[in-house]
């Protein structure tokens, strides 16, 4: 009972709520940038990327927001894990965009955020689920990719030119990790042709300098089986 009285007073709001887990987020194939279309890279860029990521529903925090004294949410991105009828279940995204929570000494610990439907009112709800509540919060809910347990990502980038050979890096990432044993770097020379391919991807150069790339898209990967 003392640890409730805690929390109730600590929020504008008090209550009990459980969190929901209920969400799954779409899943987007990337195959940029378009067959024919003519793009320049610089070193470093990427010229093709293919595969697959999933897009989350996230709210975004601009601001620091302060739930009475025991909780403050900052800034960053919060993305989705369930909802019922008048409410959303939330979660820092945990990378380099995340938002965190820090919490006073004396208060439960959290287990997710809550935000109304209807309204723009951001809760906490603790390990005891109980809630405590800040209204008029400003946020965005945006979409937000997210590379997941099944994610999938082949790219080829551009890495300069010694001569009239260019050089361009083939890299893979699957499980929101890099795959260095299927990298590569690979060195084309144009005085043989000025079509370059790798695992299915073709391009044709049309200009080539130690700074960048202008070239043509005619084909991207070969369809992996991720």
């Amino acid at each position: 009972m003392k640890r409730l009285f805690i929390l109730l007073i600590a929020g504008v709001i008090g209550g009990c709520a459980s969190p929901d887990y209920n969400y799954r987020a779409e899943t987007t194939e990337i195959s940029e940038p378009p067959i024919g279309s003519v793009n320049i890279a610089y070193v470093g860029d990427i010229l093709l990327k293919q595969g697959k990521y999933a897009e989350h529903d996230a709210i975004y925090l601009h601001e620091m927001v302060s739930i009475g004294w025991s909780y403050d949410l900052l800034p960053g991105y919060y993305i989705k894990k369930g909802e019922d009828h008048n409410s959303e279940t939330y979660m820092p995204s945990n990378d380099s965009e995340s938002g965190s929570i820090n919490k006073a000494a004396l208060s439960d610990p959290w287990q997710a955020i809550m935000v109304y439907k209807n309204k723009p009112t951001v809760c906490i709800i603790t390990a005891i689920n109980a809630m405590a509540c800040e209204q008029n919060v400003n946020f965005e809910r945006e979409k937000k990719p997210v590379l997941s347990s099944n994610s999938f990502q082949q790219t080829l980038i551009y890495s300069g030119k010694v001569g009239n050979k260019i050089n361009i890096g083939y890299r893979e990432f699957s499980n929101n990790h890099a795959r260095p044993a299927f990298n590569n770097d690979v060195e084309y020379d144009l005085n043989s042709s000025n079509l370059i391919g790798y695992k299915g991807a073709r391009v044709e150069v049309i200009d080539a300098s130690n700074e960048l790339i202008k070239y043509k898209v005619i084909r991207n990967f070969n369809k992996a089986n991720y």
